[in-house]
């Protein structure tokens, strides 16, 4: 009784260190200057506003929205991450049951035997014959959780479930973001692409011409050459644009859960996109309970401590209480006559010599914890650099952005003035087409400094975490 009294006592107790949930940063910035502090051409950062679930909505695309439900309903990345996390759930239930409560087993057996009692020291005249033995019986066996060992196991697997619902939002986050990104930089290549191909046109026409003027004395033949070499450079970035394009077009079908030959969906257009002017971007020392991956090293860290525990209690003794009750006849009719064998037993433990290895696999296990708690730290930093940069990007792309439209717009009015001119019989046929290819020019590349602003604005959602916490509060 003392003994299992002393068992119950200690029993509140569980070797190896407690985790503890890591502090929030003290950082009141995301970059050196403030995030309110960097222009982003139109668009306003507002600091400690939420970001919603729902993040992509703010582009105000009906269609880009249905594209990222398809993805989140049909991903195998993201089917694979919630069996993952059912796997993750049901261990934990299977070591909850086996090492927390008592194993009970019901036992049935019949054996045919004989025994001759000389062997056992008592003399008879003659052996008694053969006979069965038949036997029912109960048995119950329990090890005590003195040392925590078991609850430390159990604590590991909870921290796994942990990991692998972050790494399941994770996976939702990368999806949407992916997703938005990949149908944007869709529609810029598509856009693009057309006024490649209409530049292209443009020159071939000015070749034309130019050769004309070639023949009828009117330039030098090394001008109709450098158009001609105009002409092939610009035709030789055709290909490389509708190789990239078919290639994001694939990668699309395959976050929708498609194969490429199944999209049938025809590419968006960035004028059908908003740019958002509110860009939500939290409190910069909440990122760390926000940001997935950040949370899912933490979850490995706390899993880490407890196989710390675990290895602690298994240096110390183990107490297993077994109990065994049951009927044992040498007739099957007999068994119900009630219980007449029985047993109760406490075991102990004590491991003595195993060469070392118990004591080095405790020291493994807090080698494997600093380096989870390294790891952790550097995935804060990580995300802090990430959020860093997608900031510091929004202002690249404003201020690239605001270059490339004044130029654009220049040349646009270069262009209806050249018409004008044109029209007016002040300039030839190939000064008007000129004045063409320049706003064709300026056009790309307005756009792909466009395309780059979206993209980036979903970076820096993700980035900040993405709002899934927000999802109880998501709109339909």
């Amino acid at each position: 009784m003392a003994t299992l009294a002393l068992c119950a006592v200690l029993s509140a107790c569980a070797v190896g260190p407690d985790f503890e949930t890591p502090a929030a940063p003290d950082v009141a910035s995301f970059t050196p200057q403030g995030q309110d502090a960097l222009p982003a051409g139109g668009q306003r950062l507002q600091a400690g506003a939420d970001i919603p679930a729902q993040w992509w909505r703010l582009f105000r695309s009906d269609e880009l929205d249905r594209l990222v439900r398809r993805a989140l309903d049909a991903s195998p990345t993201l089917e694979e991450a919630r069996a993952r996390l059912r796997q993750a759930q049901q261990d934990l239930d299977a070591e909850t049951g086996g090492r927390m409560l008592p194993s009970v087993d019901a036992n049935l057996s019949a054996a045919r035997q004989k025994v001759d009692p000389s062997a056992f020291g008592v003399p008879v005249a003659e052996p008694p014959p053969p006979f069965t033995l038949y036997n029912a019986s109960i048995d119950v066996s329990y090890t005590l959780d003195v040392f925590g060992g078991n609850r430390r196991v159990l604590e590991g697997l909870a921290a796994q479930m942990d990991y692998q619902a972050h790494e399941l939002q994770a996976a939702r986050m990368s999806l949407a973001a992916n997703v938005v990104t990949a149908a944007i930089r869709q529609a810029d290549l598509a856009e693009r692409l057309a006024a490649t191909r209409e530049l292209l046109a443009a020159q071939t026409r000015q070749q034309d011409i130019m050769r004309q003027r070639l023949d009828a004395g009117g330039i030098a033949l090394a001008d109709l050459r450098n158009q001609e070499l105009l002409v092939a450079q610009t035709r030789a970035t055709v290909p490389p644009l509708e190789f990239q394009l078919a290639q994001v077009t694939h990668q699309l079908a395959t976050y929708l859960g498609e194969t490429p030959a199944a999209l049938q969906t025809p590419p968006l257009r960035l004028a059908d996109l908003t740019l958002p002017p509110d860009v939500p971007t939290g409190v910069p020392s909440a990122l760390t309970r926000q940001r997935p991956d950040i949370l899912a090293a933490e979850s490995l860290w706390r899993k880490a401590s407890a196989d710390v525990g675990v290895a602690t209690a298994n240096l110390y003794p183990q107490f297993t209480l077994t109990a065994s009750f049951g009927s044992q006849r040498t007739g099957a009719g007999e068994l119900a006559d009630g219980v007449n064998v029985w047993s109760l037993g406490l075991g102990l433990v004590q491991p003595l010599f195993h060469g070392g290895e118990l004591r080095a696999r405790k020291r493994s296990a807090e080698a494997a914890y600093d380096a989870a708690a390294a790891s952790y730290r550097q995935t804060v930093l990580d995300g802090f650099r990430q959020v860093a940069d997608a900031l510091r990007a929004l202002q690249t792309d404003a201020d690239a952005y605001a270059a490339y439209d004044d130029a654009w717009r220049r040349a646009d009015e270069a262009d209806r003035i050249a018409a004008g001119r044109y029209q007016a019989g002040g300039i030839s046929h190939l000064s008007l087409l000129d004045s063409q290819r320049q706003l064709l020019q300026t056009r790309i590349s307005r756009t792909a400094a466009d395309a780059a602003r979206y993209t980036d604005t979903a970076a820096l959602l993700q980035a900040l975490g993405g709002g899934w916490w927000n999802e109880a509060d998501a709109l339909p």
